[in-house]
């Protein structure tokens, strides 16, 4: 084997291009190759149940490989933005380990194949970037000659530099389904980051020769059995990581010396007063709050909020690691947000929305990071618990079981258990911490397991061609004809459906509204001649279908029939307002609340609209007042709907409010209802906000973690909702015997007689106490030189026994009353001790312990008065009588 250390390096001198200009320059270059140049899509999966987040640039495009939608171009290219968190526990400890990235990348959905993907990789790098060839080596799947040829014979690169590996490194295979070989490019990065070995070359575990590229040809589909066969529609996947790609052009150590992750870690650095390498231990900590913080910031900026599971447990996690080594380093007081700044300032050319979103960002964080600062103390409590229970034991070992319980319910991270543990001279049961990670992991594999390839359960619309898709024509016309396409049973695709018969009808064209983007699809009927097909749901499926649901209540419908398509007016029209009103209450709240307010999720149906938005706190009755009027005004001012259609660009010029983490294509529909209220949206709407008639909010609410939910009414609804409230107040005035008008003075007066009739009550529950009692002075004990009056009553609350006590007392002047009563079956003491008596030993909270313990209670109290319950009546002479003896053991 030629070794690559004795071929002298070409002397091209490369400029050190930022991240942002090489992220421009990989998008411009490949949309001169004729690609659509497609924005990253959410760090949120879309459809795709099999993934937590996006982590990979090939991830949000699998429905065009996998055939099930139609790519908007069959040559695509991206910078998708991508967390990965398998090796979470190293980040921070190596340089080259971090969460989130960027991935290049650029696809071809059945188009060019392995020639262009080659060339136009060796381009870039040489030609755009400036890399020295010389500096280049490709690798390739070692059976895969096509390549070969295509790098030596067409790229002119010698037979020695073009490096074969097995299957193992070079070619992309993940089970069952399609697959393919690679072919990498390495970048030799010089010898002062190699290992000194004079047999270092590509392949060589150290730092030298650097994979920057990867072409992989998806040609081949697998049974999952070793067996192979030719696709039809082969594919390209080409990918390079970003921060990768910049550590070489800027011939820096690691991604954390790159332009913009340099900036975020020297105001780490700044904040803990502390030099990045100058401290091992402390550069992990710097190293892993960078990586941790950058996450974070695009996790939020996605919708994704902190919580105990799925998605947003990976962003607590990442968001507390961070906190905690900031504990580490010494920084004081909250900062993820002044970093995350740094990360939005850095990162927004190339994802603007980060700018957008940033105070939503940094309350996100901050309030993250206050909790996190009373839950490690509470860790920090458990975790002390933990190793008193271990010293009883006689125990050095923390279990397994244990650790992951801190780890896992509070947040408390294993390296720092370990830590505070070794100071103690004690260890963690590590394998066990395993064990039980791993049986979480495996839960969570079953879980997934269920779901198909594309991560959705199967159903018989998987089946359907790719190619049928539906018109919506519904915007301007509640009616219209159109063919069949397809037709389905409940279980499989049919040529017919006959009467009684539930499914599923697709046509060319529909004026139904499929639920979307929170509307609830349109309800009505389909007819062809004396055939009717009762809708009753309208679906939106991938692909661009759209599926009428419903039950064939007559006749027969086949595939090919021309049918009559009818939506329910009073349907659309109830959902129109609702839908129209939930624009104006968005702007409304924004206008009261701030612009952190932020839609998490909708629903808009007929009846009633849900709208649920970023906020912290539950909405005063004054704010909720002044949306509703801000609301209503708007309505009153009978505001023009005007809808168009233009580019995102012209959208964003206009200032129209997107729905952050939806993916828009290249038109959008703008929605303005006059200057107030401009939004991107494809439901059905008003043509004018008088239309609406009235607005009305019923609840506000929380749902989750900084989410509030806001439910209201419009139109017809908010006119059945006051004519119930009348028939329920009509109902009340009848029960009071009275008028719906006299209502509130008939409550005051019955207020005011059950207040006479309470305060009679108790002068007469305090006479018959009086008199039940008797004259009971002559009932006193003597024990040992104090006072004793112990007495039983019957019917008489602690109310009654506390204003009986006070009466006693001053009667016997110096010494002890205990006083017990049964009422509704359940027992009430009470004692009163004297000042003297006090001082003689007597103490009314143990007194009354003792005497509780009888009757099967509890209680205590001050030494002067005391009072419990029981649970057994039966007993209270018993502990009447053991009154005396807890006396004489009191007194001195």
């Amino acid at each position: 084997m030629i070794i690559l250390s004795d071929i002298p390096l070409g002397g091209k001198n490369v400029q050190k291009y930022g991240v942002n200009e090489l992220r421009k320059m990989f998008l411009e270059f490949f949309e001169s190759k004729e690609h659509l140049a497609m924005k990253s899509f959410s760090l949120v999966p879309r459809n795709d149940k099999s993934l937590l987040l996006i982590n990979s640039g090939m991830a949000p495009l699998k429905p065009y490989f996998t055939g099930a939608e139609i790519p908007p171009r069959r040559r695509v290219t991206t910078c998708q933005k991508c967390i990965r968190t398998g090796d979470i526990e190293n980040v921070g400890k190596t340089a080259r380990h971090g969460t989130f990235f960027e991935m290049l990348g650029n696809f071809s959905f059945g188009d060019y194949f392995k020639r262009e993907a080659i060339a136009w990789s060796w381009e870039f790098l040489t030609e755009v970037v400036g890399l020295d060839p010389q500096r280049l080596y490709p690798s390739i799947y070692e059976e895969d000659e096509e390549a070969f040829e295509i790098w030596n014979k067409e790229m002119g690169i010698p037979a020695e530099r073009i490096f074969r590996f097995g299957k193992a490194d070079n070619f992309w295979e993940h089970g069952a389904g399609p697959c393919g070989p690679c072919s990498e490019i390495y970048y030799d990065r010089g010898e002062k980051y190699g290992c000194g070995s004079p047999d270092c070359t590509v392949g060589c575990e150290c730092d030298r020769y650097m994979e920057i590229w990867n072409n992989v040809f998806t040609q081949f589909e697998s049974d999952g059995e070793g067996n192979y066969t030719e696709l039809v529609q082969k594919n390209i996947d080409t990918g390079m990581g970003l921060e990768r790609l910049a550590s070489v052009v800027q011939d820096v150590d690691s991604i954390f010396d790159v332009d913009t992750l340099c900036a975020l870690r020297t105001k780490v650095c700044e904040l803990a007063h502390t030099e990045y390498k100058k401290d091992a231990a402390k550069d992990v900590s710097i190293r892993l709050i960078t990586d941790h913080i950058r996450s974070a910031t695009f996790m939020i900026s996605d919708g994704i909020m902190p919580t105990n599971e799925g998605r947003g447990y990976v962003l607590r996690r990442l968001i507390r690691r961070a906190a905690r080594h900031g504990r580490l380093l010494g920084i004081e007081g909250k900062f993820l947000a002044e970093l995350s700044a740094v990360v939005i300032e850095g990162s927004k050319d190339g994802y603007p929305e980060l700018e957008e979103k940033k105070d939503f960002i940094f309350q996100v964080l901050t309030k993250e990071e206050e909790q996190f600062n009373k839950t490690i103390d509470q860790g920090l409590n458990i975790l002390s618990e933990m190793e008193a229970a271990m010293k009883a034991e006689g125990k050095t070992e923390l279990s397994g079981e244990a650790a992951f319980k801190l780890y896992d319910t509070y947040g408390f991270p294993l390296d720092l258990t370990k830590e505070i543990l070794e100071e103690k001279g004690c260890t963690i049961d590590e394998a066990g911490f395993k064990a039980a990670m791993d049986e979480q992991r495996e839960k969570a594999r079953i879980a997934r397991s269920t779901t198909n390839y594309m991560g959705a359960d199967a159903t018989v619309y998987d089946e359907i061609d790719v190619n049928v898709t539906t018109e919506f024509v519904g915007y301007d016309s509640l009616t219209c004809t159109s063919k069949i396409t397809v037709l389905t049973t409940e279980d499989e695709i049919t040529e017919a459906l006959t009467e009684d018969q539930r499914g599923t009808v697709f046509v060319e064209q529909t004026p139904f509204y499929a639920t979307m983007g929170g509307q609830q699809g349109d309800k009505g009927v389909i007819t062809l001649g004396d055939a009717e097909f009762k809708v009753e749901d309208t679906i939106n499926l991938r692909g661009g279908k759209v599926g009428h649901v419903g039950v064939l209540t007559k006749g027969m419908l086949k595939t090919g029939d021309v049918v009559t398509l009818q939506v329910c007016e009073k349907y659309r029209m109830n959902s129109c307002k609702n839908h129209s009103a939930t624009h104006l209450l968005q702007k409304a709240l924004k206008t009261v609340l701030g612009s952190h307010v932020e839609q998490k999720g909708s629903l808009v149906t007929p009846d009633r609209l849900r709208f649920d938005f970023a906020h912290f706190q539950s909405m005063t009755a004054e704010e909720l007042a002044a949306v509703e009027e801000i609301v209503n005004k708007e309505i009153q001012a009978a505001l023009p709907v005007v809808t168009e259609v233009m580019s995102i660009e012209e959208a964003k010029k206009v200032g129209a409010m997107a729905l952050f983490g939806e993916k828009y294509g290249e038109e959008v529909r703008v929605v303005s209802m006059g200057d107030f209220s401009k939004e991107l949206c494809g439901g059905t709407h008003v043509s004018n906000t008088g239309v609406i008639t009235t607005f009305k909010i019923i609840s506000e609410s929380g749902i989750a973690a900084g989410v509030r939910r806001i439910e209201a009414l419009t139109g017809d609804g908010v006119f059945a909702y006051y004519k119930e409230i009348e028939k329920k107040q009509a109902e009340i005035a009848a029960m009071l015997k009275t008028s719906p008008s006299e209502i509130e003075e008939k409550i005051a007066h019955l207020q005011a007689e059950v207040k006479a009739l309470h305060s009679e009550n108790e002068s007469l529950k305090a006479k018959m106490a009086q008199e039940a009692v008797g004259d009971v002075l002559n009932q006193v004990q003597d024990v040992k030189g104090v006072k004793l009056l112990a007495v039983s009553l019957t019917d008489v609350d602690m109310n009654g026994l506390r204003d009986l006590g006070d009466q006693l007392k001053e009667k016997l002047g110096e010494g002890v009353v205990v006083l017990a009563s049964v009422a509704g079956g359940k027992v009430s003491l009470l004692a009163m001790v004297t000042e003297q008596a006090q001082k003689a030993g007597a103490h009314a909270g143990n007194l009354i312990k003792g005497m509780a313990a009888i009757v099967g209670g509890g209680g205590g109290g001050r030494p002067n008065m005391a009072q419990a319950g029981g649970k057994n009546p039966d007993k209270v002479p018993e502990a009447l009588e053991a009154a005396a003896n807890i006396l004489a053991d009191q007194i001195k």
